[in-house]
């Protein structure tokens, strides 16, 4: 097996964070990567929190916090936590709508060697992570 690879990113302003994560990781060595880490800032955010079923947009101006997850030609799985100038902090699911205000700056980690997937889960009732090794 071969070792894995960190990459870093910076994301520009205008950028939607999931789908540029999305793009990146399938454009990477292996096609998915596991995000390592994520600061920045967003102009708003768009979160689904613990145990509901829809998203919630968090305004903006807001700073990322912490990021970090997987993405997969499949989808991704991602964890953010913001926090806007009164320093109130969220934190959940990403989901598409989540903008770059100035910068977003990402170390992802590519695992060459390994095919990671996404595929339903009975147990869970969601698309959980799948891992392989490659031939």
């Amino acid at each position: 097996m071969r070792r894995m690879s960190l990459r870093p990113v910076r994301l520009c302003p205008g950028d939607d964070l999931r789908a540029a994560i999305q793009a990146l990781a399938v454009e990477g060595v292996g096609g998915s990567a596991f995000v390592v880490a994520g600061i920045g800032s967003l102009t708003a955010a768009q979160l689904r929190f613990a145990g509901e079923a829809q998203g919630t947009r968090v305004p903006g101006p807001l700073e990322i916090v912490s990021l970090s997850g997987t993405a997969t030609p499949d989808g991704a799985h991602l964890h953010m936590a913001v926090s806007d100038a009164q320093g109130r902090v969220w934190g959940g699911h990403v989901l598409a709508g989540c903008e770059v205000r100035t910068t977003a700056e990402l170390l992802l980690a590519d695992l060459p060697g390994w095919r990671l997937g996404r595929e339903h889960d009975p147990v869970t009732g969601y698309a959980e992570l799948r891992v392989r090794p490659t031939d």
